[in-house]
């Protein structure tokens, strides 16, 4: 039966001289995208045992010298009393005594199947790559406005005194639910294989006087009677520091006036920049009203005497 040749060069996108380095850079990131428990397609295990099997030569350098010798005949070498055997072709093709090699191809199995060079694969565990981690953190709108830099210890299950702190820089800007991916932070890997990694998922907590709404903030602003009525200058705090901002006379109560620029930070992607600042007029009524202030506003009744609700009608 013909066995079919795997190019492992092909497999991990690298190529023929490609460094040690360069391989196991390239596995680490086809293991991390291909593993079962991230790529959830019905070909995933497959491709991920590609890749493991194609890892498990080229990173190995005796191994990857045998793989580099075979020609376009590769297979005469692996025929009973062919001439030009190798020497390190020992048993029948395909035989692994020690049934190790069980998730490996036909073409891994007759060319490193049984005891080789480096002796018997008894014990050789499957390289798999390990889970990723996910962490909510959550993160005060002033730091998501300003970006920050946060500290976190990292303990492994299972793994007493062996705790390590890690510098996360959380950027201007950062919103709900966005992830940071910290590459090999996540769970260790088995057999040689790559660590997962740890994902960072961001929670704006509630601030007193903003609401964010995209890269937009909102805000209520109290107006006194008198300041809705004749105009004021106003001052607003923003995430940059206070701002003035001119009430126009006779403001009515829930308008909104847009201060721009001064928002959330916007990606680069979406243009870079700032968001604006919306800020609704809640009109504040006076209360404990003397006689005279009583007197006064009835005097103003009289004068804008109009049916504020005859549109109702």
């Amino acid at each position: 039966m013909s066995v079919e040749f795997k190019d492992y060069y092909k497999t991990l996108g690298v190529t023929r001289t490609a460094s040690a380095e360069e391989i196991k850079k390239a596995y680490r990131k086809l293991a991390r995208q291909h593993h079962p428990d991230v790529a959830k397609g019905p070909k995933s295990e497959a491709r991920f045992k590609e890749i493991n099997e194609a890892n498990e030569v080229l990173s190995d350098a005796e191994k990857r010298g045998r793989y580099d010798t075979l020609g376009p005949n590769w297979q005469q070498q692996f025929t009973g009393g062919g001439q030009g055997r190798p020497h390190w072709a020992q048993g029948q093709p395909g035989a692994d005594p020690f049934g190790a090699t069980a998730d490996f191809s036909d073409f891994f199995r007759t060319v490193f199947g049984g005891a080789d060079a480096t002796g018997p694969m008894r014990g050789r565990t499957r390289a798999r790559a390990g889970s990723d981690l996910e962490q909510e953190v959550p993160v005060s709108l002033v730091e998501a406005y300003q970006g920050a830099e946060r500290a976190f210890e990292i303990r492994p299950a299972g793994a007493e005194g062996r705790s390590r702190t890690i510098e996360v820089k959380i950027p201007a800007g950062v919103q709900s639910g966005q992830r940071i991916r910290l590459a090999g932070q996540g769970g260790p890997g088995s057999g040689g294989g790559p660590a997962g990694d740890l994902y960072l998922r961001m929670n704006i907590t509630a601030h007193p006087f903003f609401e964010r709404d995209g890269d937009d903030l909102r805000a209520d602003l109290p107006v006194a009677f008198h300041e809705a009525l004749l105009g004021a200058e106003a001052t607003v705090p923003t995430l940059k520091g206070p701002v003035s901002l001119r009430i126009p006379p006779e403001t009515q109560n829930g308008r909104t006036i847009r201060l721009a620029g001064q928002g959330m930070p916007r990606a680069k992607t979406r243009g870079g920049g700032h968001g604006d600042l919306y800020v609704t007029v809640k009109v504040i009524l006076p209360q404990k009203l003397s006689d005279e202030d009583r007197e006064l506003i009835a005097q103003l009744a009289l004068r804008h005497g109009e049916d504020v609700r005859a549109h109702l009608l």
